[in-house]
């Protein structure tokens, strides 16, 4: 038996391979094999890093240039609820709208009627869903978010928190801007209640 000298010894399927093996030394191939595990590694790294930074709720209030929120001081972080949005020409609510702002202001109703209506389906859907869910502790608590225009008159945003409250949404609350002090950061969507 030969005596061989001490070092790495390496498999009969490496023993003649250009890296490893005593094969051709100095001369590398062009192509360099990829390496999966680690772009995956970096793949999965990634995707991480941009669930952590973003929100899981997603956005909550759709920002439209037709509707400018007011400012206000005392805020608190907006959640997830059905939005009803109000601008200068429309009421709408999950984008559909439910009524004309000329027309509400010569009707003499104090409801909406198409508003009533589609927040009395969301109300049932919502309560079918959790019903059919077992040990369901998520009750209908009556929670919705008004997104008005800092200038619509107070006869319209009236009407549609009387629609709100015959529908069942008791606790409603008004999208604002958070007012900045002087250096401070800019305005954030907010809530108040």
């Amino acid at each position: 038996m030969a005596i061989k000298v001490p070092g790495k010894r390496y498999g009969k399927r490496l023993q003649h391979s250009k890296v490893f093996g005593h094969g051709v030394h100095g001369k590398h191939g062009g192509n360099a094999d990829v390496l999966i595990t680690p772009l995956v590694d970096m793949f999965v790294i990634i995707v991480l890093f941009l669930i952590a930074n973003f929100s899981a709720t997603g956005e909550v209030l759709m920002m439209t240039k037709d509707i400018q929120l007011p400012e206000a001081v005392n805020v608190k972080e907006v959640e997830m609820h059905p939005v009803v949005m109000v601008s200068g020409e429309e009421v709408t609510i999950s984008g559909t709208v439910v009524g004309r702002v000329p027309d509400l202001v010569k009707e003499e109703y104090l409801n909406i009627p198409a508003l009533e209506e589609k927040l009395r389906d969301m109300k049932k859907q919502f309560e079918d869903l959790h019903s059919m869910a077992e040990g369901n502790t998520n009750a209908f608590k009556g929670d919705v978010n008004i997104q008005a225009h800092k200038d619509v008159e107070f006869s319209i945003i009236k009407r549609v928190m009387f629609s709100c409250a015959s529908a069942g949404y008791n606790n409603i609350n008004f999208a604002t801007l958070q007012k900045g002090e002087a250096g401070a950061e800019p305005p954030t969507a907010a809530a108040t209640p």
